[in-house]
């Protein structure tokens, strides 16, 4: 059940489309519509900011990197400490 309120303004052209939007998708109300497209954009977005993607080459030369170092040096350690701190999984 949903306890948290947004209040918006549309212009009435953007109102229209997105009721007719809704109505097309056979949902039950404009709010429904913008509900979902709010989740799935956030959702998309987060995605986008929480994910790295590495190409093949330089993936398999950090994987080569890994598998020659003994230990970690200070600025490794540091950068992980760092990295722990800002939350970044």
């Amino acid at each position: 059940m949903a306890t948290a309120r947004l209040d918006m303004r549309l212009n009435k052209e953007v109102k229209a489309k997105a009721e007719k939007a809704s109505a097309l998708l056979g949902l039950n109300s404009l709010t429904e519509y913008i509900v979902n497209l709010i989740d799935e954009n956030a959702t998309k977005i987060i995605k986008q900011h929480e994910s790295i993607t590495v190409e093949n080459d330089i993936f398999d030369n950090f994987m080569s990197t890994c598998e020659t170092i003994n230990a970690p040096n200070e600025a490794l350690k540091n950068a992980a400490i760092f990295t722990k701190e800002q939350g970044i999984k």
